[in-house]
């Protein structure tokens, strides 16, 4: 039996990854996290990441783009349009790595059985192969690959961001020892996230798409995790499930175009904990871009995890 109990999992060095004073995925937004949640800390077990060595970010990325990322911190330079390096990047991609890490030590020595890792810079759009959107590698994917060295066989990663987590589809994309389970809005960025791609060869069948018609709201997302969601979750039966948990589904995003309210995002987060709860799960923080926003979701998740 797992112990009861939430982790918050966070350190400084996520606000050292410094993308500018323009760029969406800034410092402040978990600076507005930690402003939110202040009054929950109490409840919560706190606790920093792991450091991690470049071997545990291999069990997903290839050498050439360990060395990229590494490369263009050292020289505080972009690796794309959207996705900025600076001098401590690179450390904070590790931190951001290592608190999947740590949250899946604590979690398989059964001292709690949820955790939310508050980290920067995002990973979902990273693939085995290249840095994008954002995202200098893929935090959530190397967490899965962890835990089944830990024994957790079969890995569920559910993805509510408002854009398509393709580098973990890609990750996984020929796995069936994990499934992928995404809900995005349709036709934005990265283009990837129909509903016919369900992976292949042996991991046929085990991604699983639902993307959203802009203007979509509450009603359109619960349909995907009271309906969908469930079917997923008995076909594949999972030891573990991660979460890449991407606030940019919410209306006030600058970003996307859903209608989603922070009730209807507390109820999605209810019904995804009602479906594992006798399951650990760890959600691992993606987008969001309201400031205040992203805060306050992230605290109304909490307080689901807490109940």
């Amino acid at each position: 039996m797992y112990k009861k109990g939430v982790a918050y999992i966070y350190d400084a060095i996520y606000q050292r990854h410094n993308t500018g004073s323009t760029h969406p995925e800034s410092s402040a937004r978990l600076a507005a996290i930690e402003r939110a949640i202040a009054g929950l800390k109490p409840s919560l077990i706190l606790l920093p990441p792991v450091v991690v060595s470049e071997s545990i970010v291999q069990y997903i990325h290839h050498q050439t783009q360990i060395e990229r990322v590494k490369a263009a911190s050292k020289a505080e330079t972009s690796i794309d349009a959207d996705t900025v390096c600076s001098h401590d990047s690179y450390a904070a991609a590790l931190a951001a790595i290592g608190a999947g890490v740590a949250a899946i030590d604590r979690i398989s020595k059964r001292n709690f059985h949820r955790a939310f890792c508050a980290v920067r810079p995002p990973g979902h759009h990273a693939t085995p192969t290249k840095s994008m959107g954002f995202c200098l590698f893929n935090n959530i994917a190397v967490t899965a690959r962890y835990a089944q060295k830990k024994g957790y066989r079969k890995v569920m990663i559910i993805d509510f961001d408002v854009h398509h987590g393709n580098g973990t589809q890609d990750a996984f994309w020929s796995d069936e020892s994990v499934f992928y389970f995404g809900s995005h809005q349709a036709f934005i960025f990265p283009g990837s996230g129909s509903e016919s791609e369900i992976g292949e060869g042996r991991g046929r069948g085990y991604t699983s798409n639902h993307p959203m018609m802009p203007d979509s709201g509450d009603k359109e997302l619960l349909e995907i995790y009271t309906e969908d969601l469930p079917k997923s979750f008995k076909f594949f039966k999972p030891d573990i499930v991660l979460v890449s948990a991407g606030y940019d589904l919410h209306e006030s995003d600058p970003l996307a175009s859903l209608n989603v309210t922070t009730e209807g995002i507390r109820r999605m987060v209810r019904t995804i904990l009602d479906l594992a709860s006798d399951l650990p799960i760890i959600f691992m923080l993606e987008g969001g871009y309201s400031v205040a926003a992203l805060g306050e979701n992230v605290k109304v998740t909490l307080e689901e995890m807490l109940r």
